[in-house]
C-alpha cells in the first residue's frame, strides 16, 4: 500500500473501512488479551452499530497532535499525559472529569515554565475502559470467575453476571466517551483553562505548608503570571489550550469498528482517541496489536518494560513508523526505579543511531508498583520520581531529549500511592483506596511531581 501523507488528497476512489486493503489482517494473528464474548449476536449488533456512529475524534485533530508529538521528539516541547489506569462508567461525572483535567492543566503551567517550552496535554481519558491482566481468571474462596478486564468487557462485581464478557458494553464505552470529550472540549475552550485561573489552583496546593521546598518555583511562576496581567497579555493561548485523549488499544474489535477512512487523503484514521498504545503484554512483533496500529495514521505508543532489547526497540520501529516519522512513534519506557538507570542507555544509544526520531517518554509508574504490608496493590512516591529522575540522568549523559511524562493520576482526594510531601500511609487505603485497577497518585501528589520534574527541566536547560 501507498502511503499519502496526512495533506495529501487523493484522486482515487475512497473505499470504505470495510473493504480498505490490509485492515483485517490482524484477524489471522495472534491477539492476546482479548475478550470472549458471551453472546455472538449481541457482539454482532454492537459492531454494527459501533460501526455506523460518528466518530470521537476527527482526523485533523490527529494530525494536529501528530505535529505536537514531533515538536516534542525534536526536542521543542515536552508532553504531559496522564489520567485513570482504568476509567470506569460511574466515574464518568462531571465532578471527576473536571478534577482530573483541572489537575493536568495544573501540572502543565508548572511544566511549561520549568521546562520554558509548549507542553502537550493528553488524558488518559475517553476511551481507557480496558486492562490487560496477568490472569484470565480471579479466585476468592471456592469460586472462580473471570477476572474483571475494565468496564468495556466485564463489570467489577465478583458475580458470574457481572463477569461475563458482554460486547455491548462496547456501546456504553463509546457513548460514556463521547460524553466525556464533550465536557473536556466545553473545559479546555470554555474559560476552565484561563492560566490565572489555573494558576490560583496551584496557590492552593502551595497553601499546605507541606509544600514549602516548592515555594522557589511557585514564586517565580507567580511573578510571570503576574507580568503578562501588567503587560496586558489578553491572547488565546492563555484561555484556551489544547487537550488530546488517549487510551491503550487493548479491545481490537472496539478499535477496528471506529476505524474510518478519511476523506481527505483516503487513509484509515482509528477514530476512538488521538493517541493510541501498545502495553507490555502485547507488542508481539507478530501479534495482532502491533500490525492493527501499523496501518492506521494515529501516533501510536508503545510500553517498554525492563525486558525490553534494543533490538525489540528497532524492529517495532520498523514496523510502526518504517518512514522515520517525527511524531508518529512514542516509546514509553516502563522499567522501574532500579532498572531505568541501567536498562535505558542502550536502548536509547541504538535507537539514535538508527535516524529515527521517536519520543521518549517516562511512565514511571507500573515498574514501582508492590504490595502493602496490608494487601493493598500500591506505589511508593519516592521510587516513581526516582524513576523520573533517572530517566532525566540517562538522556543527560547520552546528550538525547527526554520528551514527556506518562502517569496514572486523578484529581480526587484518594489514597492509593504511599509518601509524598503530605504524606499518605497505608491506614488511609482502608477508607481512601477508589482504583480497580492500579494506584494513581492523588491531586496533591501530582503536581508535586510536576514541581519536581519542573526543576529538571530547569536544570537542563541552564
Amino acid at each position: 500500500m501507498t502511503e499519502l501523507s496526512a495533506t495529501t488528497v487523493s484522486n482515487e476512489p475512497i473505499p470504505s473501512a470495510a473493504d480498505y486493503p490490509g485492515l483485517d489482517a490482524w484477524r489471522d494473528l495472534p491477539a492476546v488479551q482479548q475478550p470472549t464474548w458471551a453472546d455472538s449476536a449481541v457482539f454482532r449488533s454492537s459492531v454494527d452499530e459501533l460501526a455506523a456512529l460518528p466518530p470521537l475524534v476527527f482526523a485533523g485533530e490527529v494530525d494536529l497532535l501528530r505535529g505536537r508529538l514531533a515538536e516534542a521528539a525534536q526536542g521543542k516541547a515536552f508532553l504531559l499525559q496522564g489520567g485513570d489506569c482504568a476509567e470506569t462508567f460511574d466515574g464518568a461525572t462531571a465532578d471527576k472529569i473536571s478534577a482530573r483535567v483541572r489537575t493536568i492543566l495544573q501540572m502543565a503551567v508548572v511544566l511549561t515554565y520549568g521546562a520554558s517550552l509548549p507542553v502537550t496535554k493528553m488524558g488518559r481519558m475517553a476511551g481507557q475502559f480496558a486492562k490487560p491482566r496477568s490472569s484470565n481468571d480471579e479466585t476468592r474462596g471456592d469460586v472462580t470467575l473471570p477476572a474483571y478486564r475494565g468496564d468495556m468487557v466485564n463489570g467489577y462485581d465478583f458475580t458470574p453476571g457481572s463477569r461475563a464478557h458482554d460486547a455491548a458494553r462496547m456501546v456504553r464505552a463509546y457513548h460514556t466517551s463521547a460524553s466525556t470529550l464533550n465536557l473536556i472540549r466545553a473545559f479546555t475552550q470554555g474559560g476552565f483553562a484561563d492560566l490565572p485561573l489555573v494558576h490560583h489552583w496551584n496557590k492552593g496546593f502551595m497553601a499546605n505548608p507541606a509544600h514549602s521546598r516548592y515555594e522557589s518555583l511557585a514564586r517565580e511562576i507567580d511573578r510571570a503570571v503576574k507580568f503578562m496581567d501588567a503587560c496586558g497579555a489578553d491572547f488565546d493561548a492563555l484561555k484556551r489550550v489544547e487537550f488530546f485523549a488517549s487510551h491503550e488499544a487493548l479491545v481490537l474489535d472496539y478499535e477496528r469498528a471506529l476505524t474510518r477512512i478519511d476523506s481527505r487523503t483516503g487513509l484509515p484514521y482509528d477514530t476512538s482517541g488521538h493517541f493510541l498504545w501498545i502495553g507490555e503484554r502485547t507488542r508481539q512483533l507478530d501479534g495482532a496489536h502491533v500490525d492493527f496500529l501499523s496501518r492506521v495514521r494515529n501516533p501510536i505508543g508503545v510500553k517498554l518494560g525492563p525486558g525490553s532489547s534494543a533490538d525489540d526497540a528497532l524492529r517495532l520501529i520498523d514496523k510502526l513508523d518504517p518512514q522515520r516519522e517525527p511524531g508518529r512513534l512514542t516509546f514509553i519506557t516502563r522499567m522501574g526505579a532500579g532498572n531505568i538507570r541501567e536498562k535505558l542507555p542502550a536502548l536509547l544509544e541504538k535507537v539514535t543511531a538508527s535516524g529515527a526520531q521517536v519520543l521518549w517518554v517516562t511512565g514511571p509508574m507500573h515498574g514501582n508498583t508492590v504490595t502493602s504490608p496490608n494487601g493493598y496493590k500500591t506505589r511508593n512516591f519516592d521510587d516513581v520520581i526516582d524513576e523520573v529522575r533517572g530517566f532525566f540522568e540517562v538522556h543527560k549523559g547520552l546528550g538525547t531529549f527526554p520528551g514527556g511524562l506518562h502517569v496514572e493520576m486523578t484529581g480526587d482526594d484518594v489514597a492509593e500511592c504511599l509518601g509524598g510531601a503530605d504524606p499518605i500511609d497505608q491506614e488511609a487505603f482502608g477508607v481512601r483506596y477508589e482504583s480497580v485497577c492500579d494506584p494513581r497518585l492523588n491531586h496533591m501528589q501530582s503536581p508535586e511531581m510536576a514541581f519536581l520534574v519542573a526543576g529538571a527541566l530547569a536544570r537542563k536547560g541552564a
